[in-house]
């Protein structure tokens, strides 16, 4: 692999050296010293009081901070949590890492096993990718990321695959020739997409911008970006394959795969209990029929909804859209998909709240949770102007049908 650009850039004095002294065995000992008390529930004052006697009043601070954001990172890192070095920047932005692997996986074969990271971050990338096989040459402008990076692969034992150093990727793209970025087979890039503590919409004000994502995809076909899942369509290159990935109910990352990894036009994914489904399609399979509204409300998984294949789902389900321009599907029976969150419709009526409250009286409901699209109405305010003196409970769905504001009265018990 060839040298990065090296980019001028003077680091932190005061974050450098806590982070390295973190990393000496007396900064081990000091954040498994907070680690133990934050386990004993001790809190800031009396923790940190402690803690300064210990091992002194410039090291008690870092140790606390780091022991906290390990703490914290658990629940999604796991085990990797209780070595890893973090910010709180950082520990925001770092991805999870199952989809990393899973990223890293699709991503290698055979004739890749080098990887360019074009913003190593924290090295979460980084990581999964060198734990696949790769070697990877994680670069970045900013000298904490390189540091944050370089002690995480040593701490999680990958760092006879890893080189870290500094480089921007702006110019490692500009200079790719022959499908390499950097003298590596692949290259992975995940733009910044906030600033000044806001995000970024478009794309062009991206850190580095759009114009480098499209020169990485037209140039290196085995490469993958991460964007924003409301990124327009009309943006994805043609042959580049746009992939929306959801857990939880919410979309967690979108993905533009190139050219030598693409297998499809469209993807949703669906992560849940380690588990993953795939939606796929080769060509833009159009708008689903509408129809009336029948016994069950179908809401599809968001990821299939930023892909554009709610049809898809809707010819599986044998259902209808209720509006042409909502994407909540209808039909006459239940089902078992995971594309959508289903719901027993038992009224439908012209959006009233007289209407509504009176009629959910008379249903004996006095607890309802509220969902809307297609609706300019606050949920959480419906709600509690909705809220009764019944024992039941209600989900109201406001939306349109042919065109037409509704509500719809679902799943109601008591």
């Amino acid at each position: 692999m060839r040298d990065a650009v090296p980019v001028p850039d003077e680091p932190s004095p005061d974050t450098l050296t806590q982070l390295r002294w973190l990393r000496t065995p007396e900064g081990t000992a000091a954040t498994a010293r907070a680690a133990a008390l934050l386990a004993e529930g001790a809190d800031l004052l009396i923790g940190l009081a402690r803690l300064r006697a210990e091992v002194g009043a410039d090291h008690a601070g870092p140790a606390w901070e780091l022991a906290r954001l390990r703490a914290r990172a658990r629940p999604v890192f796991g085990a990797d949590a209780d070595v890893l070095f973090l910010t709180a920047d950082t520990l925001e932005q770092a991805g999870r890492p199952a989809l990393a692997a899973r990223r890293a996986q699709r991503l290698l074969s055979d004739e890749v096993d080098s990887v360019v990271d074009l913003g190593c971050a924290s090295g979460t990338d980084t990581i999964a990718l060198a734990r696949a096989g790769a070697t990877v040459l994680a670069v970045d402008t900013d000298p904490l990321a390189r540091e944050l990076t370089a002690a995480n692969a040593e701490a999680l034992g990958v760092s006879d695959r890893v080189w870290v150093v500094a480089g921007d990727a702006v110019e490692l793209v500009d200079a790719a020739r022959g499908g390499e970025v950097a003298g590596c087979a692949a290259a992975v890039l995940d733009p910044a997409r906030r600033a000044g503590g806001r995000r970024q919409l478009d794309p062009d004000r991206w850190s580095p911008p759009w114009s480098t994502v499209a020169t990485l995809l037209e140039r290196a076909p085995h490469a993958v970006v991460k964007v924003a899942p409301g990124l327009d369509h009309e943006r994805v290159p043609t042959g580049v394959e746009a992939e929306w990935v959801s857990a939880g109910g919410s979309i967690v990352e979108a993905l533009l795969w190139g050219r030598g990894v693409s297998s499809t036009w469209r993807r949703a994914s669906l992560v849940r209990d380690g588990a993953v489904w795939e939606l796929t399609a080769d060509a833009d399979p159009g708008p689903a029929p509408s129809g009336p509204v029948r016994g069950r409300l179908h809401e599809p998984d968001p990821a299939v909804i930023r892909s554009g294949l709610v049809s898809l789902v809707a010819a599986d389900l044998g259902a209808t859209l209720v509006d042409p321009t909502i994407a909540y599907l209808t039909s006459d029976g239940p089902t078992d998909s995971p594309w959508v969150s289903s719901y027993r419709v038992d009224e439908v009526l012209p959006f009233n709240l007289k209407k509504l409250k009176a009629l959910l009286r008379t249903r004996g409901v006095g607890r309802v949770v509220v969902k809307k699209r297609g609706s300019a109405i606050e949920p959480e305010t419906l709600a509690r102007r909705l809220r009764g003196e019944g024992p039941g409970t209600a989900t109201v769905v406001v939306t349109r049908v042919a065109g037409a504001p509704t509500a719809l009265v679902c799943d109601v018990s008591g």
